[in-house]
């Protein structure tokens, strides 16, 4: 399997923008989050963000919030989260999302090199602040683990140029001053904001937070993003009371993503 920033190598190679899926392991079971994988892998995703299912998820909104919830109720464990990496049989790299909480109590490097050996390629620790990363991104480092960081709307232009100097596989730059969520329509602002990290490094883009529709992910290229996160949209797909109906509807929408921002 490829590292994170080979995958968008590949893809700038061919001028191509990455599809970037999120889930939420266990929601709504350990067996179809695999199928949605497999399915998302099939239908063009070129990595997939995996959701650690945590109790305070500060950073999500009420779709992923409620996904995390369901998958704790049933009982699902991180050890759950990294079996299912461990037995995937797709080859695009799986990025996983988790808050720095688990990761304390792990300790950091048991825990970094207990998901490099199951075969995690990427992370993405929202609540894990620039300060505070220094250490973390080294241990990373050793084992082949590429820590992305996230850009905010409000972050100060110093700021973002020292996010995109330690940010590793690619800038996650968040769209939207708030929480993840399905929106209608994405701040112009992000055309801005991508400009300006342009000018400061050659690092992949990718923009998530409230990116739901083809229209939205076809927007994020053509204003220069290197790749398009969407989570809410496919959580909610995976919440349909009919499974198998869930798994179908999501599929349709990976390959609705992939051909907008792929055709156009």
């Amino acid at each position: 399997m490829v590292s994170v920033s080979q995958r968008f190598n590949e893809l700038k190679q061919k001028s191509q923008c990455a599809l970037i899926p999120f889930i939420t392991a266990g929601d709504p079971d350990l067996e179809t989050t695999v199928k949605a994988i497999e399915l998302l892998a099939q239908e063009g995703a070129d990595m997939i963000e995996l959701g650690v299912p945590y109790s305070d998820p500060l950073a999500d909104g009420p779709v992923i919030q409620a996904a995390a919830t369901r998958a704790l109720k049933n009982g699902v464990t991180l050890d759950d989260v990294l079996n299912i990496v461990k037995n995937l049989t797709v080859e695009i790299p799986i990025i996983l999302f988790t808050y720095y909480n688990p990761i304390f109590y792990r300790g950091v490097e048991n825990f970094i090199s207990t998901i490099a050996q199951v075969g995690v390629k990427g992370l993405v620790v929202p609540d894990l602040p620039l300060e505070e990363a220094e250490s973390f991104l080294d241990v990373a480092q050793k084992y082949g683990i590429e820590v992305t960081l996230l850009v905010a709307p409000t972050s100060p232009m110093e700021r973002i140029e020292q996010i995109a100097l330690n940010s590793q596989g690619f800038i996650y730059l968040v769209s939207v001053t708030g929480v993840t969520g399905v929106r209608s329509n994405v701040e112009a602002r992000v055309e801005d904001l991508i400009s300006k990290l342009k000018t400061v490094t050659d690092k992949p883009i990718g923009v998530g937070f409230g990116i739901s529709e083809p229209s939205q992910a076809l927007q994020m290229k053509q204003w220069g993003a290197d790749g398009v996160i969407v989570g809410s949209a496919f959580v909610k797909k995976l919440a349909n009371v009919d499974r198998a109906k869930g798994l179908e509807e999501l599929a349709t929408l990976c390959r609705q993503l992939k051909q907008a921002i792929t055709t156009n």
